[in-house]
């Protein structure tokens, strides 16, 4: 019998046996390459549907350059303390919103501004000229051209304004534009002139430090956040707590800051107008022993929640200040240890004011 396979059947059954496996992994190999490029053209097109255009990177660029210049072009620095500080108005237009809130308040209070002739409006308008040409000073030293060349443009304008308006309520404030408001109801803790001068002198440095205009350039910004705010999260959630926020961790902590720094140059001015600058310590004792009596009805809220620092850390304050104010009032800052000319100019200068309270006395 003839064998059923030859040599040359065999090699051509092998051939076929091993050709569609050869093809097979040929197939398999292509199919896995057009994967592969299929993967990559959609990762291509991702990447490029996700890439920033050239014009947005522009945009970011040139809108943080802008907004840095701003931010480092409008800084300055208060006096005494030397903080930095962001300022988006000018003192121009601080002051020409101070002019108009104040004609704004002389109209409010028509009523109740006691006349200059009164012996309230005398004192205050004789303790505050003093003061005031201690700020003028003041301003000089530190080379504060927005409130000196104000001084120098027209010898014939007053530094400063006051008003006396008849209220039951403690307080003083100032307005841009050297306005200064007492009422009378101040005078339960104010007892002499030179208690008076350290309230006068508070209120001439937040003038001196341009608190007002840097609390405008704070409501500037923050309005500009809100908005941004607003744009993101139309729904206003993100908002109110944001405001809150910023107020309890930053706008209260800030204008506490602020009147740290005015008490600060406050004293100073005081001193150097030849007022005893421990009068503003007592000032505050006075006023803290009237809130810890049973008939002050007005409540001090806590510290974190206040506009103004607490009557005893006001106090700690000035123990740590005092002695430099001090020595400006016994001349050693400015004339030199023991200088016989400010201890003479200020001795002149007390014997003047009690001669004009004896003559306020008589014509009252």
């Amino acid at each position: 019998m003839e064998p059923m396979f030859t040599m040359t059947s065999c090699r051509y059954l092998q051939y076929h046996r091993f050709v569609p496996s050869t093809l097979e992994g040929t197939n398999r190999r292509f199919l896995f390459t057009n994967n592969n490029n299929t993967r990559n053209s959609k990762r291509q097109r991702r990447l490029s549907t996700t890439k920033i255009p050239p014009y947005v990177w522009a945009t970011l660029v040139g809108t943080t350059s802008v907004l840095t210049y701003g931010y480092i072009s409008g800084l300055e620095e208060v006096p005494v303390s030397k903080r930095k500080r962001w300022m988006a108005v000018s003192s121009e237009v601080e002051t020409r919103l101070g002019n108009q809130e104040y004609h704004k308040l002389l109209r409010h209070f028509s009523k109740d501004i006691l006349p200059p002739t009164h012996r309230a409006s005398r004192t205050v308008q004789r303790v505050g000229s003093r003061v005031g040409d201690a700020a003028i000073q003041f301003a000089a030293r530190h080379d504060l051209h927005y409130f000196s060349s104000k001084m120098n443009t027209n010898k014939n304008i007053t530094a400063f304004t006051y008003t006396v308006v008849r209220s039951d309520m403690a307080n003083a404030f100032v307005l841009p534009g050297n306005h200064v408001f007492i009422m009378t109801g101040l005078f339960r803790y104010v007892h002499n002139e030179d208690e008076l001068a350290a309230i006068i002198g508070h209120e001439m440095a937040h003038v001196l430090a341009r608190h007002a205009g840097e609390k405008m350039s704070e409501s500037m910004a923050k309005n500009l956040l809100v908005n941004l705010i607003l744009l993101l999260d139309p729904s206003g959630v993100f908002a109110s707590i944001f405001l809150p926020a910023t107020t309890l961790l930053r706008d209260l902590p800030h204008s506490r800051q602020m009147e740290t720094e005015a008490d600060r140059i406050g004293i100073q001015l005081a001193a150097e107008a030849c007022f005893d600058p421990t009068a503003a310590k007592r000032v505050f004792q006075n006023m803290t022993k009237n809130s810890n009596g049973t008939s002050n009805v007005n409540v001090e809220p806590p510290e974190f929640l206040s506009t103004h620092p607490a009557h005893e850390s006001r106090i700690e304050h000035l123990d740590q200040w005092l002695p430099s104010a001090t020595k400006i009032y016994q001349g050693e800052h400015y004339y030199g240890n023991g200088s016989m000319q400010q201890q003479h100019r200020c001795h002149v200068v007390r014997q003047q004011m009690k001669e004009a309270r004896r003559i306020a006395a008589v014509s009252s």
